[in-house]
């Protein structure tokens, strides 16, 4: 089996790998740096995120606001994104002819709706710099030897001064690191949407409309919420709320087996004002049926789903209503209760929990407080991140600040 040596290997070829190998070629163009893949292609993440548009980073410019996004990794994350964050992101894109634009909700995509834009740039840029790039290759084991580490795939070995794992949620990896006296936080899924059997609800599917989603605990009682756009689905409920509640509590819900019950609020009002503005409708609007007298900024087809789940006849006539009905029909709009009987991933972009347990890095470089040499970034670790950008982001300052590291101490 042939031995080869460079001055640095990255295990995983995804985002954070290429980012560390681009910035660290680009700091010390004599380096030679290898990046080892397992699968047949690189970047696949890239390639599916957003779509297939790839949803590079979120516009959020503030480091401390940032961190916010992170429901593990929030602390530590604060200091590296003084260093290197989304503006960064942004420039160091645009610097090499890939801009980029704000949609509404603030995610960031390149101006050509194509994720296959940034794998040209990343793949372009590792050309450039001479760095290679192996497929296939599965790492099996590494060992820390006099001039670094030894890295062994079922194909060749490597000999390496410093050693880069970005390989993201791999378990054989998180296996081998345990092996090395690194502690591994239990993975579980973070981005995933709720399961709900509730055939008039998913009726509705295709429909989004802003909410607080509540997560109930044992008595019923709320413990959690977050806020968003709810989209139905012909199984359950997702979108931007839904999906940040996944990542907020991601660690609770896989514990209770994804059996648990929320309650959502469709407006963001309070019980009193919502029952004032349904008795000023019952005056203004005393001839009109229920389901052409709506005032509230919802759907129309959830307006009359929440009628028929209030009990309330949508085509009564407001007049007909008593005071009992109308508090009825408020307690339904603002506190809808489902059972949630599992998850499902959201599309193709699973995101898991867990990894290298953050005291166990140093996030000056993000190098490694048990293996001096190694260093860790992306989903190897356990940071994760609500959707909209936000884990490209931590895969992009954790590669830069690894490359920035090196570069000033190999």
């Amino acid at each position: 089996m042939e031995n080869f040596t460079y001055d640095v290997v990255i295990v995983g070829g995804g985002a954070a790998g290429f980012f560390t190998a681009i910035n660290l070629a680009e700091a010390r163009p004599e380096l030679k740096i290898m990046i080892l893949e397992k699968s047949k292609a690189v970047l696949q993440k890239v390639r599916i995120s957003g779509g297939g548009r790839c949803n590079v980073t979120h516009a959020e410019f503030d480091p401390k606001t940032l961190t916010t996004y992170y429901p593990r990794g929030e602390k530590e994350l604060l200091g590296p994104f003084h260093k290197f964050m989304t503006g960064d992101t942004v420039a160091w894109f645009e610097e090499r002819g890939v801009p980029l634009k704000i949609e509404e909700d603030g995610r960031m995509f390149p101006v050509t709706d194509s994720s296959q834009t940034i794998i040209d740039c990343l793949e372009s840029e590792a050309n450039r710099f001479n760095i290679e790039v192996k497929l296939s290759q599965n790492v099996v084991d590494f060992e820390t030897v006099e001039t670094g580490f030894q890295v062994n795939t079922a194909l060749a070995k490597y000999t390496t001064k410093r050693l880069v794992i970005t390989a993201g949620s791999s378990k054989k990896i998180w296996q081998l690191l345990s092996k090395k006296g690194h502690t591994i936080v239990s993975p579980v899924p973070s981005l995933f949407t709720f399961n709900i059997n509730e055939p008039d609800l998913l009726a509705l599917q295709g429909l989004s409309q802003p909410a607080e989603v509540q997560l109930l605990d044992a008595n019923q009682k709320p413990w959690l919420s977050q806020s968003g756009p709810v989209l139905v689905t012909h199984w359950g409920l997702s979108g931007p709320g839904i999906l940040k509640l996944s990542a907020v509590a991601a660690r609770e819900l896989s514990a209770c087996g994804y059996n648990f019950s929320i309650k959502v609020r469709w407006v963001d009002m309070h019980p009193e004002q919502l029952q004032e503005v349904f008795k000023k409708l019952r005056l203004d609007r005393a001839k009109q049926q229920l389901s052409n007298g709506n005032t509230l900024e919802m759907p129309k087809r959830l307006w009359n789903y929440l009628l028929e789940r209030s009990g309330l006849d949508s085509k009564g006539l407001w007049s007909d209503q008593s005071n009992k009905k109308l508090e009825e029909l408020s307690n339904t709009i603002l506190g809808d209760t489902y059972a949630v009987i599992g998850k499902s991933t959201y599309k193709d972009e699973f995101v898991t929990a867990g990894g290298v347990a953050l005291n166990e890095i140093n996030f000056k470089s993000f190098e490694s407080r048990i293996v001096p040499g190694l260093h860790l970034a992306g989903e190897v670790i356990d940071v994760d991140a609500l959707t909209g950008g936000f884990n490209f982001q931590n895969a992009w300052t954790g590669g830069y600040l690894i490359a920035q590291g090196i570069a000033t101490s190999l």
